[in-house]
């Protein structure tokens, strides 16, 4: 008989149950990652989630998909509250009945923090893997954490530090999208145009968001540049969540539209331009200079203004730079003639030159591939 953790291994393999909570596109995508991670480790693991169409690749059951659970803005949040209540009560029903090993929470957490409240007084073991930004605003959450999670995964480098200090277990595991990025195979430019109906001006690749009002208000205005940028053709990235037909209204002979297929729009543009979100670390690490746009609700953003402290950035990229690496154009600053201004400068020229120059500094800070692994090891060995 070995001892592994709080795990007997006799000559048989004991299996572990797993619930994971990811409600939106990129915690799928980490979801998936560490789910693969994990069945190295635990080839006999059980899954159960909440998440999407790459956690589900990797097996298990799909409780509820997060395009039903996205809500964005305290507007839209109130408006859809009666909804979100009836999915808490659902989950924690759900749990209880499936009465899993380990409870793995990705980000979400409004959500997720009240379902760890409740997993702990179960006595499941819970595992928080991408931490709410906490460091931004709510900091008083962390007294949540520390209370009803008994492992923090965390994926940049200050936040092993920030939850330290307030006395909750922590790791600095690395950033999956390292992983994720690092498994992609070589592409051809050529072929990608052919491919999705492109002509062959070079790609402003325009990464909109993941909701229909999000996408909505940023297309407009992203869109507004068009003419000044006659030799270059815009490509949307759908988001998986939304329905082709959506985006019909934005396409024209030189606005085309491609969906499930982000990443190899982005190594195929010549810039892009990005919502504010995980999507802004991603553009930096596929190399492609970008300028971060965002502009929410009047109401919506100056309750979000008040709230957010100690912070000078809203990109990933520059927070974790702690300087200005892309320009961020929010609220009002968010103009066409500003947008203009701002994408000339990275389409050629020193400012180009100078944001490459920091992404490489930016992956070294990241330090490394391996993210995933290191989370599932951790969680494996808990």
């Amino acid at each position: 008989m070995f001892h592994i953790g709080r795990k007997l291994l006799f000559i048989f393999t004991i299996e572990m149950k797993y619930y994971i909570i990811a409600g939106e596109a990129s915690g799928d995508l980490h979801g998936s990652n560490l789910m693969k991670a994990l069945r190295k480790k635990d080839p006999n693991a059980e899954f159960r989630f909440w998440g999407g169409d790459l956690m589900n690749k990797q097996g298990g059951v799909l409780v509820k998909h997060y395009r039903d659970l996205a809500f964005m803005g305290f507007l839209e949040v109130a408006m859809n509250l009666r909804t979100i209540l009836n999915n808490i009560k659902f989950c924690k029903q759900d749990i209880k009945k499936y009465r899993p090993d380990i409870l793995i929470l990705v980000d979400y957490p409004g959500f997720n923090l009240r379902i760890a409240k409740f997993a702990k007084e179960l006595g499941i073991k819970v595992i928080y893997y991408i931490s709410p930004q906490l460091w931004a605003w709510k900091e008083g959450r962390v007294e949540i954490i520390k209370k009803y999670v008994d492992e923090m995964m965390v994926i940049l480098p200050f936040e092993e530090e920030f939850y330290i200090k307030h006395g909750v277990h922590s790791h600095f595991v690395g950033h999956p999208l390292l992983d994720a990025i690092s498994n992609l195979p070589a592409i051809s430019s050529k072929e990608f145009k052919a491919k999705n109906g492109l002509n062959d001006k070079e790609i402003i690749a325009l990464l909109p968001g993941s909701r229909k009002q999000e996408v909505d208000k940023m297309l407009a205005i992203m869109l507004s540049v068009r003419s000044y940028f006659k030799e270059y053709q815009f490509v949307i990235a759908g988001a998986p969540s939304l329905p082709k037909e959506f985006y019909e209204k934005y396409v024209d002979e030189n606005v085309h539209f491609v969906s499930n297929t982000t990443y190899d729009l982005l190594r195929c543009s010549k810039a892009a331009l990005v919502t504010s979100g995980t999507a802004t670390l991603e553009t930096a690490l596929l190399n492609i200079p970008e300028v971060v746009c965002y502009k929410g609700s009047t109401i919506s953003y100056a309750i979000a203004k008040r709230l957010v402290k100690n912070i000078n950035y809203i990109s990933l990229v520059n927070l974790i730079m702690d300087r200005e690496v892309v320009k961020e154009l929010i609220q009002d600053d968010l103009s066409t003639k500003n947008l203009v201004e701002e994408l000339r400068k990275i389409l050629e020229g020193d400012k180009r030159d100078q944001v490459l120059k920091d992404y490489e500094l930016l992956r070294e800070k990241l330090g490394g591939e391996g993210a995933s692994e290191n989370a599932a090891r951790l969680i494996f060995e808990s």
